[in-house]
C-alpha cells in the first residue's frame, strides 16, 4: 500500500535520522536509511516530492534532491549527494560516493561505479556499466579508484561501458554497445570498441525522416 506525506517528516530507521520532504509517496518494501557497514555519518535526507517505488533500498549517509524518483529494486548507496528531480529505472544502482547533478535520468540495469561525477542533464540508457577500478584485484585498487565524469547533457547509448576516470564531453553522444576507452570531446558523436569520434553531433542525420537533425536542440540558448 502507498503512503502519501503532506509534511516533513523525521523517521529513525536502525537508530538513524532519516528526514524525508514533504509529498512522498512511499510503496510498501521500501527501505531509507538502510545502514552502512562503513563508519561514516548515516544520516539520510531526501527532498521533497519523491516517488519512491516497491524494492527501493536508500542506504543512510546521502543527501538528495526534491523530486527523486525510483523504479522497482532501485540501490542507492551511501555518501552520495544527488540533485533534484533524479529519474532512476528499475534494478540500478548507485554506489558510493557519486556527484550527480539536476534532471539526470538513469534507465533501467545501470549500475553507476563508486565516485562517479554526473551532471545536469545526462541521460544513461539501459544496461549501462560504468566502472571505477583500474586495476582489479590489485592490493592497493581503492586507492586508484575513480569512476567516469559525464558532463552536462550527454547521452550514453544502451548497453555502453565506460571505463575509469574517462571524461564524455558536454552534449556529447556515445552509440550503442560502445566501451569508452579514453576522453570524449565536447558536441560529438561516437561509438564503437574502442569508441571513438564519428562527427560532431551538429552533422547527425534522423533516419527516420521524423527531423533532419535529431540533436539540434542539444545545448541551444548555453
Amino acid at each position: 500500500m502507498k503512503q502519501s506525506l503532506s509534511s516533513p517528516v523525521g523517521l529513525k530507521v536502525n537508530g538513524q535520522l532519516v528526514q524525508l520532504g514533504e509529498g512522498a509517496v512511499i510503496d510498501d518494501e521500501v527501505i531509507l536509511g538502510y545502514a552502512s557497514a562503513r563508519k561514516i555519518d548515516q544520516f539520510l535526507s531526501v527532498g521533497p516530492g519523491a516517488h519512491l517505488r516497491r524494492g527501493t533500498i536508500i542506504y543512510g549517509g546521502s543527501r538528495i534532491g526534491s523530486n527523486l524518483e525510483t523504479g522497482h529494486n532501485v540501490v542507492i548507496r551511501e555518501e552520495n549527494i544527488i540533485g533534484n528531480s533524479l529519474r532512476i529505472w528499475n534494478n540500478s544502482v548507485i554506489d558510493y560516493g557519486c556527484r550527480i547533478g539536476n534532471n539526470v535520468k538513469i534507465h533501467n540495469k545501470v549500475y553507476v561505479a563508486q565516485f562517479t561525477v554526473i551532471e545536469d542533464e545526462v541521460f544513461i540508457a539501459p544496461g549501462v556499466t560504468l566502472a571505477n577500478d583500474m586495476h582489479p584485484g590489485c592490493p592497493d585498487s581503492h586507492e586508484c579508484m575513480e569512476g567516469p565524469h559525464i558532463k552536462r547533457g550527454a547521452q550514453i547509448g544502451i548497453n555502453s561501458t565506460l571505463l575509469p576516470r574517462v571524461v564524455i564531453g558536454e552534449f556529447s553522444v556515445i552509440g550503442a554497445g560502445s566501451v569508452v576507452t579514453k576522453d570524449i570531446p565536447p558536441r560529438v558523436v561516437a561509438y564503437g570498441n574502442p569508441a571513438k569520434v564519428v562527427c560532431e553531433i551538429g552533422n547527425l542525420v534522423c533516419t527516420s525522416g521524423r527531423r533532419e537533425k535529431p540533436y539540434d536542440n542539444i545545448g541551444k540558448g548555453i
